[in-house]
């Protein structure tokens, strides 16, 4: 009999904790479903700016921004040292303002497809620019070991010319045979 009790107590308190469990589950599913609902917010389109940039413009002015960036971490002592800031002189090279340029990368960037093929297009030159860069170099690098070889053939040549006449040999003798 006290068996049965027993058990009978033990089942009771499962049938608790499956209430608790599916109690627990109700209350998720509420809270997710209030999140998503309320999160979700009426998102508003960027409207056009009256001084768009062009989207040809904005692939110019993304590249050099990148390369810019890329210049800041290799020297940026050297540009502080020369109060030279790098926006600035890309603002006017393409006679913008920064204003102007947030307003117009926002406005690309509000549409997904078009700042990916702005974003592409920056990286294909980018690529282009690496590629250029590296022929350069090797190009340079050809042109050193070249100096760099004459440089050691006429040096071998001094030493040839000096050598017999370190050595004590006296060539006009040789010459009369």
């Amino acid at each position: 009999m006290r068996m049965l009790e027993a058990r009978r107590q033990k089942t009771e308190g499962r049938e608790v904790k499956k209430d608790n469990r599916n109690s627990f589950g109700v209350f998720l599913l509420l809270y997710v479903l209030f999140v998503f609902t309320t999160s979700c917010q009426d998102v508003k389109k960027i409207e056009k700016p009256k001084n768009l940039i062009a989207k040809d413009i904005m692939v110019d002015i993304l590249t050099e921004v990148y390369l810019s960036n890329a210049a800041r971490s290799v020297n940026n002592k050297r540009l502080k040292e020369y109060n030279i800031r790098l926006d600035s002189v890309i603002y006017n090279k393409y006679h913008i303002d920064s204003l102007q340029f947030v307003e117009s990368n926002a406005y690309y960037s509000s549409n997904l497809k078009t700042y990916a093929k702005i974003i592409t297009s920056v990286e294909e030159r980018l690529n282009i620019l690496q590629i250029e860069k590296d022929s350069i170099y090797e190009i340079v690098k050809k042109e050193k070991e070249k100096e760099d070889s004459i440089k050691a053939k006429k040096k071998k040549e001094q030493k040839l010319l000096i050598a017999p006449v370190e050595s004590g040999i006296n060539y006009n003798l040789l010459d009369n045979f």
